[in-house]
């Protein structure tokens, strides 16, 4: 019979798992089985017949192992159509075998590029064949199958053993094998973006590093029930392979705006836990921060010795406020911070971790979304870029790599107490992840009043104020960006408030000042403003 007209497979895989029981199915329905040598090793060694595809070739491998299968016999098996007569004489004139299965997985660039090794090493993990191979067998799928990570065997097996794919079935693994071909050029690209920014600029987040193009490879991650609002379609989508960072542990899925709210209170957790300035004078912040958040918006944020003081002190700033909300805790949750949450009505809770018996607690809420992140997403959400749409396109943006090095500097008043400097770098740590305009009045390592999103700056303060309720005296308050009159300044002391955190960079400057004087109040300048849109 000629090679032409008998059942062939190609394979060719760095990743090994599962490829003698791919090949074993493939013997057990009369395949004619090619593989490239350490491939074509394994299979043999479990005792599967299986060719070079040097044999095919005529070729051994050239270029130390860098050309193997780019060559027009492997490629005219592989792209010949069914339906031409010409393809098919072509290949039986040359004896070309009519691959209609190809299993190819790449090297695995992304793991080099992350490990500490030199550009050579990391270039030799470029695939090249294989790519050609994913992308030939992809755009035939009207014949071929093309299985193009190991996950998929077990499914098309199945599928063999039952009279083989159908087109639809084909048409979704070449859009998956397509798919991967464009994640793996973005690494590839991204790594050498990167690469050229550093020698250029010296770090990322310079000036003109940003690259000429982005290329999105995004996989589903979870499907939600609904978007913003109810009649909306969502879904998380994240790039690369990686689970979601985010493990669900109990109740109901996850929706569009639990997972907004979750972001904002993870940035939280990671600004309280990595204040931006340390003055001398400062008291550390306590090392366990929790937040509650409404709609991208705080209503509680604290730092204490446990998870269950965090969680009492932040649920206590604004209990109504608290109400639905998504709290996250910087550290994992015991029986005592579950007992806590148990009685309250919430949406989620998120934790790097939980004793056995507060999983068991929160479990027992049947509705409550109960979530275990990776303890560094915090940090890793913080320090990384911002991506979000905008006029049909994106917006990208590298916020700090590092906090300031400055101090800040004391223009009115006496030197702020270790305690008022603690309560000034956590409010000011705070107020950044809060939607401009922003004020925030913080008493002992605690949010005693939030306002956001206020058209002006005077209003900001004075909503914040007024929310605080009787805990304003003696505070300290700090706004996310400068105070562009007196007149804010001015409703903070008369609130109250003791010392205040702000930008400086107003051609008013020396209004404030004078004001922040006259009221004897401590008035700090930040060289730096965090706006949040």
């Amino acid at each position: 019979m000629p090679n032409a007209v008998v059942p062939a497979a190609l394979i060719s895989v760095d990743n090994k798992d599962g490829v003698t029981r791919l090949a074993s199915a493939l013997q057990a329905e009369g395949f004619r089985i090619v593989a490239t040598t350490s491939t074509a090793a394994a299979i043999r060694a479990a005792g599967i017949r299986c060719d070079d595809v040097e044999q095919l070739t005529g070729f051994a491998s050239l270029c130390g192992g860098r050309v193997k299968t780019l060559h027009p016999k492997v490629f005219a098996g592989i792209l010949a159509r069914s339906a031409s007569a010409q393809d098919m004489q072509d290949l039986a004139r040359l004896d070309v075998p009519a691959f209609s299965v190809v299993a190819v997985n790449l090297y695995a660039f992304e793991s080099a590029a992350k490990g500490d090794v030199d550009d050579p090493q990391i270039t030799e993990q470029i695939d090249i064949g294989g790519v050609a191979l994913l992308r030939a067998a992809a755009k035939n799928f009207c014949r071929v199958s093309v299985l193009s990570d190991p996950s998929q065997y077990e499914a098309f097996i199945e599928r063999l053993h039952a009279g083989g794919t159908a087109l639809e079935e084909r048409r979704r693994l070449a859009s998956e094998a397509f798919s991967l071909c464009q994640g793996y050029d973005a690494a590839i690209a991204s790594f050498l973006n990167a690469d050229a920014a550093q020698t250029e600029a010296g770090v990322l987040g310079a000036d003109g590093d940003l690259p000429d193009v982005i290329a999105l490879n995004l996989a589903v991650r979870q499907r939600l029930g609904y978007g913003e609002n109810p009649w909306a379609r969502a879904a998380f989508y994240s790039a690369g392979k990686a689970e979601n960072p985010c493990e669900q542990l109990a109740g109901r899925p996850l929706s569009y705006n639990n997972l907004l709210d979750l972001d904002s209170c993870l940035r939280l957790v990671a600004r309280v836990e990595e204040p931006l300035a340390f003055p001398a004078s400062a008291i550390p912040a306590a090392p366990v921060a929790a937040a509650i958040v409404k709609h991208t918006v705080p209503c509680g944020v604290a730092a204490r010795q446990s998870s269950s003081q965090a969680l009492s002190a932040a649920l206590g700033a604004d209990p109504i406020s608290a109400f639905g909300g998504v709290v996250a805790c910087g550290a994992p949750l015991d029986e005592a911070a579950a007992q806590l949450l148990k009685p309250r009505f919430l949406d989620v809770v998120a934790a790097p971790g939980y004793s056995s018996a507060a999983l068991e607690i929160l479990r027992s809420k049947k509705n409550l979304r109960v979530l275990c992140f990776e303890a560094g997403l915090p940090a890793r959400l913080r320090r990384g870029e911002k991506v979000r749409s905008a006029l049909g396109g994106l917006l990208v943006e590298y916020p700090d790599e590092a906090a300031p090095a400055d101090r800040w500097e004391i223009v009115s008043g006496s030197q702020p107490s270790g305690e008022q400097w603690r309560d000034l770098l956590f409010a000011f740590a705070v107020v950044a992840q809060v939607k401009s305009n922003a004020a925030v009045v913080v008493r002992g390592q605690a949010t005693l009043g939030i306002c956001a999103g206020q058209t002006n700056r005077v209003t900001a303060v004075a909503l914040a104020c007024t929310r605080a309720g009787d805990g304003v005296r003696g505070a300290s308050l700090a706004t996310d960006g400068f105070f562009p009159f007196a007149d804010g300044l001015e409703a903070a002391a008369n609130a109250g408030i003791s010392a205040v955190v702000a930008p400086s960079g107003s051609i008013r400057d020396r209004e404030v000042i004078a004001a922040a004087r006259a009221a004897g109040l401590s008035l700090v300048f930040a060289s730096r403003r965090y706006f949040l849109h």
